[in-house]
């Protein structure tokens, strides 16, 4: 059971979408797995909670 995880701040519907099938269809083929056996995790995160630079993005307004 392979399972792809990424972290990002806040993304709509489609983007899920997006993510889910191409990371899938993408590790198949790399790892050379059924798709059905990838598992892929999104985990949102509110931009008050993500630094970069030293800086929440949430303040970079």
């Amino acid at each position: 059971m392979p399972v792809i995880t990424i972290e990002a701040a806040k993304l709509t519907m489609e983007q899920k979408r997006s993510l889910a099938k191409e990371l899938t269809a993408s590790a198949s083929k790399i790892m050379n797995v059924s798709e059905q056996a990838l598992y892929v995790f999104i985990k949102e995160n509110e931009t008050e909670n993500i630094g970069v630079a030293g800086q929440l993005i949430a303040d970079r307004g």
